[in-house]
């Protein structure tokens, strides 16, 4: 059977607000009946507020009514709660990690100049005009923001991270070979620079009179 949107909140409500029995209350929240006597002791562990399932849609006063007046009668929800999903919007952040979004912004738009700051308001969850006051250094906190990889704080997940840049990088035209194509130029500096140290310690050992030997080896070319 379908059950209120919050079991707790409503028990809590009925408790105060109508004359029905523990057992009527616990059979609509689907709790235990020591539940709802937790509820009505105060001994729950958490204070409730109240949460009424009438102004909620979820039950009529005739429902009531007609419980109040019967014991034996177990009263039906008018409709099960709406399932609300989110497909926009920014994301819930837990507020253990919150005060990392700063970090977390300054990286990406150090790192990642290109994503725009609604994708960053998107992967992180948070504001446009937070992210602006980063960008432009003028955040009340700016001097206590150190960038550090959103994906590490724990703020969204790599694939999420890789997705934002790909795509922004998509919309800007720059090549993804960027990175690969610096790293090409590293290897061919090291390159230049074992092979000329290799011919330096070739010309010293051709001075020296001694087989070429590169590393403490012997050059089996120089034969």
């Amino acid at each position: 059977m379908a059950q209120p949107l919050m079991p707790h909140a409503t028990a809590s409500w009925l408790v105060d607000n109508t004359a029905l029995s523990f057992e009527q209350i616990a059979d609509f929240c689907g709790l235990h009946i020591l539940e709802v006597q937790a509820i009505a002791d105060d001994t729950a562990a958490t204070k409730l507020t109240g949460r009424d399932p009438v102004r909620a849609h979820e039950l009529t006063q005739d429902e009531i009514d007609k419980a109040q007046a019967n014991p034996d009668y177990r009263m039906k929800m008018t409709k099960g709660p709406d399932q609300v999903r989110r497909t926009k919007g920014p994301r819930y952040t837990p507020v253990s990690k919150r005060q990392d979004k700063p970090d977390g912004i300054a990286w990406i738009i150090r790192n990642h100049p290109e994503i725009s700051d609604g994708a960053i308001g998107n992967l992180i969850g948070t504001t446009r005009t937070t992210i602006a006051a980063i960008r432009d250094r003028s955040h009340w906190n700016i001097a206590n923001i150190t960038p550090k990889d959103p994906v590490t704080l724990g703020l969204t997940t790599q694939r999420e991270l890789d997705a934002a840049v790909s795509k922004a990088a998509k919309a800007a035209g720059i090549e993804q070979q960027q990175t690969d194509t610096r790293l090409d130029g590293d290897r061919e500096a090291l390159i230049a620079s074992l092979r000329a140290e290799r011919e330096q310690a070739s010309r010293e050992a051709e001075g020296a009179g001694e087989p070429a030997r590169i590393g403490g080896f012997e050059d089996p070319f120089k034969r």
